[in-house]
């Protein structure tokens, strides 16, 4: 039997593309990515002020498809126009809020914090994403050449970046490191330090110069990297500005211990993300009692794929 064929729909930030592509994989279906672009004057509208019309979006060269997924703003009105005009029955999956009427969608995909509910709302606790077991397991050695030679184990610091919430100022990013430090010299850990698309140099620069050479900080984004430091680690740090780095990390099993930095405005929705995963008892705050603790792995995304599949098939 042949597979479906998918279309993903995003505006290429990497929490976005691992959302969808991560679905795509767990459905199991042949798919191309495609980075939406709005026409200049539709890029500041919001989705619902918006008409269902090619004259809002590039033209995306795809006409053969069984299903869109789709995630953020950009891409809501692109998904519902492709199915509205395509010739033949397609499926199309929303990934975060839409901001529109449910109903122009066969599936809506939305994490709990995001509180809405519907008949096609299917809640996930964190964000899906694209990692897997076995592609964590696959990379294991490949920081085998970057991490130093000795007895110590490991503990990953996988750093976000700035947002409109979230301030990566030297004050704040000495904070997270000063409490870091200090639960390294406490459990004898060696670091490894992860940065994600979002990371400013500066932030690089400065582990370098406050953790020295006895540790590893990894200069540039790479995904090996990043699966290899998930395998390896007995504990991991995620700053609190990511949601879907924080859910990735859950996948692991491993006691996540999260980065809390002040805010420059309300963050409700990540607090009430945080107060869910320390719920499920899968993360603690740095720089408080640390301790061992377990938790169920947690693995949204085959979990959602499972219920679309179903539900297709009937």
């Amino acid at each position: 039997m042949n597979k479906l064929k998918g279309i993903l729909l995003t505006q290429g930030m990497h929490g976005m593309i691992s959302q969808v592509e991560g679905l795509a994989k767990a459905l199991d279906i042949d798919f191309t990515h495609h980075t939406v672009e709005l026409n200049n004057f539709w890029k500041m509208i919001p989705p619902k002020l918006t008409p269902i019309s090619q004259s809002v979006f590039k033209k995306i060269n795809q006409t053969e498809f069984d299903l869109i997924i789709s995630c953020g703003r950009k891409s809501v009105i692109p998904s519902i126009h492709l199915k509205n005009n395509s010739k033949k029955k397609v499926f199309n999956i929303h990934i975060q809020d839409p901001k529109v009427n449910f109903s122009h969608f066969d599936f809506i995909v939305a994490p709990e914090h995001d509180d809405i509910n519907g008949q096609n709302v299917i809640s996930t606790k964190g964000a899906i994403h694209y990692l897997t077991d076995d592609e964590i397991i696959k990379n294991k050695d490949y920081l085998n050449s970057f991490v130093k030679k000795d007895q110590r184990k490991i503990c990953s610091l996988i750093l976000g970046g700035p947002t409109k919430y979230y301030d990566y100022s030297s004050e704040n990013i000495k904070n997270i490191f000063t409490n870091l430090n200090n639960l390294l010299k406490k459990n004898d850990f060696q670091l490894v330090v992860i940065p994600s698309m979002r990371t400013p140099k500066n932030s690089i620069d400065y582990a370098k110069e406050y953790f020295g050479k006895n540790h590893t900080i990894i200069d540039n984004v790479d995904k090996k990297a990043y699966l290899s430091a998930l395998s390896i680690s007995t504990s991991i740090v995620v700053t609190c500005d990511s949601s879907s780095m924080i859910s990735e990390a859950a996948l692991t099993g491993k006691p996540i211990y999260v980065a809390n930095i002040l805010t420059k405005k309300n963050d409700k929705r990540f607090r009430k993300f945080r107060n869910l995963f320390r719920e499920l008892n899968i993360i603690r705050n740095l720089g408080e009692e640390e301790e061992n603790w377990n938790y169920q792995k947690l693995d949204e995304t085959n979990r959602v794929a499972k219920i679309i599949k179903q539900k297709i098939n009937s």
